[in-house]
This record gives structure tokens, sequence and C-alpha cells, in this order.
């Protein structure tokens, strides 16, 4: 059990420590991941930016994820999600255009606080407070490779093992402090995991803004395209 966010994350810092790390960089998966992702660059004395992508609910079933879409459109499907593809191309569509809507929103927001920093050439270590189907994870990882990093680090407190086997194909390495077998919900491994707000996130990126940087214009929502990611490429 981990008492809070930072805690797993100072943990995940020391498994971290003493790596060669190129001008690194942690990109954090809001909201959640924020937290974790600022005691990380805080530990390790890298630059601190988020990268964004959404579920896709499940119809029906909002908690539950059929995979997840990056914020330059791309869609990630889970394996199981595949077989239903055809019946749910329509409902699939719909829920892409809603969470694109949700990330321009968020973009716009984080990005008026935070440029977006370089990727080319760092070492990126993209985290998150955990990973449960890993659809949003490896969403963000297809949007990160094509910046053309030096390596990228999936670094995460706990997370389902069989999920792990997929995410570490999308990376050069996973750090993962917890892989239980019986893993039921990323919560269940914290003993204080409260929501974290808009406000919150904003107020971390503040801190780790780089100073004298303007602020970027609004971000427009990504062109809606038929980019769909087979989980089996």
């Amino acid at each position: 059990m981990f008492r809070n966010r930072e805690d797993a994350a100072r943990r995940l810092a020391e498994a971290l420590k003493g790596r060669e790390m190129h001008d690194p960089l942690v990109l954090a998966i809001p909201r959640g991941g924020v937290v974790t992702g600022a005691v990380l660059a805080q530990e390790l004395g890298a630059d601190l930016d988020v990268v964004l992508s959404r579920k896709l609910r499940a119809p029906g079933q909002p908690e539950l994820a059929i995979g997840a879409v990056s914020e330059d459109g791309r869609v990630y499907l889970n394996h199981h999600s595949q077989s239903f593809l055809d019946q749910m191309e329509y409902y699939l569509a719909q829920e892409r255009r809603h969470q694109l809507v949700e990330i321009a929103r968020r973009k716009k927001l984080f990005r008026a606080v935070r440029p977006q920093a370089p990727v080319a050439g760092r070492t990126v270590i993209v985290t998150d407070d955990g990973i449960a189907t890993g659809s949003t994870m490896i969403a963000a990882l297809q949007t990160i490779k094509t910046h053309n990093p030096r390596e990228v680090i999936v670094a995460v407190p706990v997370a389902s093992p069989d999920r792990l086997v997929e995410v570490r194909r999308w990376c050069d390495e996973v750090v993962c402090l917890l892989a239980p077998e019986e893993f039921w919900a990323i919560g269940r491994f914290y003993e204080d995991f409260t929501q974290v707000e808009d406000e919150q996130v904003l107020e971390i990126l503040r801190q780790f803004a780089p100073a004298g940087r303007q602020r970027t214009p609004a971000a427009q929502p990504p062109e809606v395209s038929a980019d769909v990611v087979d989980a089996r490429e």
C-alpha cells in the first residue's frame, strides 16, 4: 500500500535514481499522474510536462475502457474490443469525438501555463498513478514516439501485470513497483486516492513552467480521422 500519490512517487524515484539520462523529461498523464510526475521531476532533476490521452468508455459502462484516444487523434483499442469493432463503429466514432473535445479543453487550459516541452533527443519518463487497462498509457506512448525521443521509460507505482506486457511493446523500458496478480483497481493500493482537480494540475504546471516563456495560442480540437490502431500490430 502507498500512503498517497506523493509517497508512491518518492518510492518510484528511488528506483530510477542513479541511471544515466539525457536531458530528462517527465511526461505525466492528467490528472492523477501529474502529482506523481511532479515528485519524479523534482527528485530526478527533470523537466515536467503533460501528455494528453483519454479512455474510450464501453457502451453503458463508463468505468470500463475499451481503448483510448491520444491528443493527436489516434485510437488504440484493447484486444477484447477488436472482435466488436464492426458492431460499435458508430458508437466508437461518437465517443472518440466526445473525448477529443475534452482533450482540447484540457490542452487549452494547461498550455496557457505550461508551453509544450520539446521531446526530440531526450530521455522521456512517462508516468501515471497506475495502469489498469493500459489504454491511456499506450495511446500516450504512440504520440510521444512520433516526436523522436532518445528513449522512453514508463514509470508507474502499480499496474496490472498482464497489461504491463502490452505496455512494454510501446516503450524501451518499464519501471513498476507493484504488479500484483490480484489486481482490481488502482485506488485499492493507495490509502489516500483523492481525485485530483484541474486547479491542482495548473498549480503544479506553473511551478515547472520555464521562466520567460510566453503563453501559447489556444489549442484547436484535433481533426477527426479514421486512424484506429489495432492492438495486435
